[in-house]
């Protein structure tokens, strides 16, 4: 009996073992060739670091519970959609484990990798941002074959519409070792050579010459010798543009059913060059039989049929006439929006086409009269905000006119506070209610200035500080807070400058204007004083036999043949000899010094352009052993005016003007002391000092200048101008000495403080185009000049505005009326460069060529001149 139980106990030990356990569930298999439904016990989603697991669970369709069929159809589909996304590299469905009738799902995500930078090689960096602009590889996103390829495409395209038609990109990627499944890119760009224009073949041109249509395109032009001057360079997009242009030149002809069938671009073979060939459909030339005008109230038919200024019979010409209803500054568009009409519209019909004639119907809206409801200034960050409102002719509860729109633009550009490129105009309408809201947006620009120079002059460095502030606010000078670093807002103008090197010359001038002098009405009040000190010392000067040589020899008080000094140029100093200054003693000396007072105010008559100004002015001279004055040494001379100046301006803008003009005429007086005392000026008994102790004179001043721009983009700009002055006298016997004109060079003034007006003449050296003088003055009584200049800007952008000029110049001098001759011009022609830069105003450098012997300095002050241009234009 024990045997027997010894032997069944292992028996059943073994069996309940084996009953107990459950089935191992992940050793299972799958047949695709018996499928079988589960239930799904779970699903994990592996493999990803950077997305939402649950997002993407949900994505998958399916989720605990449901039945799937193992193999089967639906995870086919899971994987399929995971794959559409493109985000990865790898997609995989495991089944981790089986229990009886439940499956637990792995779905298994290798993410793409990941951009951590781009590299571009063989562009510029311009181009670079170009690219960037149009191909959105950012770091961090994941790279996508797909987007290679678009990116490969894009960058060909960019350069193919610049020119480089053979242009090649190559994108290599490579893994980065520091980040974990990224890549960095790098893209090589081989832009080849600039494609050119062989050859321009155009078919069926039967009823204009060809080169009429080949001149209308710009910026496509094949290779000849017409084509000197303009681009041969191939571009796509400009391509384009220009078979626009060849259309539009034949509706301008009245071909207005002209199309392009078709064009070809092909590569001439062995060269870098493309042959284009267009196949064109002239149709017929038509013109304009009958032009009718239907709801037009305000105005009648005759007064809009003039204003458009085509008449019935006249080649039909879609460029001309929208120019005539939209364009134009005398469109009819405007005849309605310069009369507050904002709401019209007009829409011109071809109501009727028969044979070769088009009769045109003109549908007129009128609309309601537009008001000005709101008028809105942003963007002025330091100009207060009545600066700038003060100006517009744009007032809430007026009529709306665009004429007082774009004379508002103007006002605005000339206060010189904001970059008049960027004066935004926006008119807000509101149709239901009538009305117009305006909205100016203005950007600040800096405009105050500084100078500091200095230079070698009289044996020793003389040194200039200048600071002008032009939108100064005086009310603000006791705030504080104002004080940032100077009060600024009010619009006025603060200017302080200084000159010296020390013990032998100074000078200092103040001035300081207020252009709405009492805040109503825009009159200009100005204040400024003055003070000069050039002095002579004991120290040795001979050189030469002349005792004045070394001081004023070469300087810029001396002229030609002169015995005060044989040329021009900077103030003091012998090339060769320096007189010893450490011991010397001031022994003579001239000392100016000046105020004066002004006001103005804008006129309504004529037009509001107009302005007239006063100014009373006091100049006081003291001299002594002065002998640069040949008329006088020792003693004092007062010079006491009034000068009133007629003008008119209407330049759109004061730095690089492209329309308008400007002129002034001006009268500056002395009193008649001459024709008020009983005094004969002609005794030779007379002393020069009482002679001249109280100047007389009349001094007569025209300018004028206009400005013209030549292309349609208003960029090339013609600027003409003419001056002319004259020094008058009340007595043959008291012609006044000082008050003159110095003709030629550069027209600044520099250290030269002795009564007279610097006038510019390029070509030639500085004070060489004057007249000569006999009575002991130093300069001319009469001058005329005229000029010519073309101008192209180069940048006309907030930091800086630079432009390039070419320049025609013609002016003379004369000291005797009888000698005046209007066509005896000293001829002159050269080109230049202005800067105008926000700190120093503006700057510039011109080279001229004289083309006629002057009267002062012979050959040496004429050909080849260059002249540096301070805060002054000619």
């Amino acid at each position: 009996m024990i045997k027997k139980l010894l032997v069944v106990f292992p028996l059943l030990l073994i069996f309940f073992s084996v009953w107990s356990q459950e089935p191992d569930s992940t050793n299972f298999s799958i047949y695709y060739s018996s499928p079988r439904t589960y239930t799904i016990g779970g699903i994990e989603i592996t493999g990803i670091k950077h997305l939402n697991k649950d997002m993407l669970r949900e994505y998958a369709g399916i989720q605990e519970g449901d039945e799937i069929t193992v193999p089967g159809d639906e995870l086919t589909s899971i994987i399929k959609k995971f794959w559409k996304q493109g985000l990865f590299s790898d997609v995989k469905i495991n089944a981790t484990k089986i229990i009886d009738d439940e499956i637990y799902l792995d779905i298994y995500l290798q993410e793409r990798p990941r951009l951590s930078s781009v590299g571009f090689h063989g562009v510029k960096k311009s181009e670079i941002e170009d690219i960037k602009e149009q191909v959105l590889l950012l770091e961090g996103s994941q790279v996508v074959d797909a987007q290679l390829v678009n990116a490969e495409r894009i960058i060909t395209n960019i350069f193919k519409e610049k020119g480089f038609f053979d242009t090649e990109v190559n994108i290599v990627q490579r893994d980065d070792p520091e980040k974990e499944n990224s890549i960095a890119l790098d893209i090589y760009v081989d832009k080849k050579e600039k494609v050119k224009v062989e050859e321009i073949v155009m078919h069926g041109v039967k009823n204009l010459p060809e080169n009429k249509l080949r001149r209308a395109m710009k910026k496509t032009n094949e290779k000849s010798w017409i084509n000197l001057f303009r681009t041969k360079k191939f571009q796509e997009d400009l391509y384009e543009e220009d078979k626009l242009n060849v259309i539009n030149k034949y509706n301008e002809l009245g071909y207005r059913d002209a199309i392009i069938t078709k064009d070809s671009i092909s590569k001439v073979e062995g060269e870098n060059t493309v042959r284009i060939e267009m196949w064109i459909e002239e149709g017929d030339k038509y013109y304009l039989r009958d032009i009718d005008w239907v709801g037009n109230t305000i105005y009648p038919d005759e007064h809009l049929q003039a204003y458009l200024g085509i008449k019935k019979g006249d080649i039909f010409n879609q460029t001309l006439l929208d120019k005539r209803l939209t364009i134009d500054n005398d469109a009819v568009g405007n005849l309605y929006l310069d009369n507050v009409y904002l709401f019209y519209n007009l829409t011109p019909v071809e109501i009727n086409i028969e044979n070769d004639s088009i009769d045109l119907e003109m549908r007129i809206y009128e609309g309601k009269q537009a008001t000005v409801d709101k008028v809105i200034i942003d963007g002025n960050t330091q100009t207060f905000e009545n600066v700038a409102r003060r100006e517009l002719y744009t007032l809430p509860g007026d009529l709306f006119s665009k004429s007082k729109l774009m004379r508002s633009y103007r006002q605005l550009a000339q206060l010189g506070h904001f970059d008049q490129e960027r004066i935004g105009i926006n008119p807000i309408p509101d149709q239901e209610n009538g009305t117009v809201d305006i909205q100016y947006s203005l950007v600040e620009k800096a405009n105050d200035q500084i100078e500091l120079s200095g230079g070698w002059g009289m044996g020793m460095f003389v040194g200039s500080v200048g600071l002008k502030f032009s939108n100064f606010s005086a009310q603000n000078i006791f705030n504080k807070e104002a004080w940032k670093p100077l009060p600024r807002g009010d619009g006025q103008t603060l200017s302080l400058r200084a000159q010296t090197n020390g013990k032998f010359y100074q000078q200092y001038s103040f001035s300081f204007s207020e252009p709405w002098f009492g805040g109503k009405k825009p009159n200009n009040f100005s204040l400024s004083f003055y003070y000069s000190k050039l002095t002579r010392t004991n120290a040795d000067y001979s050189y030469g036999g002349s005792p004045y040589g070394s001081q004023y020899g070469n300087s810029s008080y001396g002229y030609g043949s002169s015995m005060y000094g044989g040329g021009y140029g900077g103030y003091g100093g012998y090339g060769g000899y320096q007189p010893d200054y450490t011991n010397a003693e001031i022994e003579a000396w001239q000392i100016t010094y000046g105020a004066s007072v002004g006001y103005g105010y804008r006129l309504s008559w004529p037009d509001d352009y107009f302005t007239l100004y006063h100014e009373l002015s006091l100049q006081h001279y003291n001299l002594k052993e002065w002998s640069y004055y040949q008329f006088l040494s020792n003693g004092d001379i007062n010079d006491f005016s009034l000068k009133t100046t007629f003008s008119r301006n209407s330049i759109d803008n004061p730095l690089y003007s492209r329309r308008g003009a400007s002129f002034s005429l001006s009268l500056e007086i002395t009193p008649p002391y001459s024709l008020l005392n009983d005094k004969d000026y002609g005794d030779e008994d007379m002393s020069n000092e009482t002679k001249y102790n109280f100047l007389e004179y009349h001094k007569w001043m025209f300018n004028a200048k206009w400005f013209t721009p030549l292309d349609p983009a208003e960029k090339l700009v013609l600027h003409t101008k003419y001056e002319f002055g004259m020094l008058g006298y009340f007595n043959e016997d008291r012609k006044s000495p000082l008050e003159g004109f110095k003709v030629g060079g550069d027209g600044m003034s520099g250290y030269d403080v002795y009564g007279s007006d610097n006038i510019a003449l390029r070509g030639y050296s500085n004070g060489s185009v004057t007249a000569p003088t006999y009575d002991g003055g130093n300069a001319a009584n009469i001058y005329s000049k005229a000029t010519v200049e073309l101008r192209y800007p180069i940048t006309l952008s907030e930091s800086a505005q630079i432009y390039a000029l070419g320049f025609l110049e013609a002016g003379n001098s004369w000291y005797d009326y009888d000698q005046f001759n209007i066509f005896d011009l000293k001829r002159s022609a050269g080109v230049g460069v202005r800067f105008w830069l926000p700190m120093f105003g503006l700057l510039g450098i011109d080279w001229g060529y004289g083309f006629d012997m002057p009267h002062r300095g012979g050959e040496s002050s004429t050909k080849s001149q260059f002249h540096f241009v301070i805060g002054q234009q000619f």
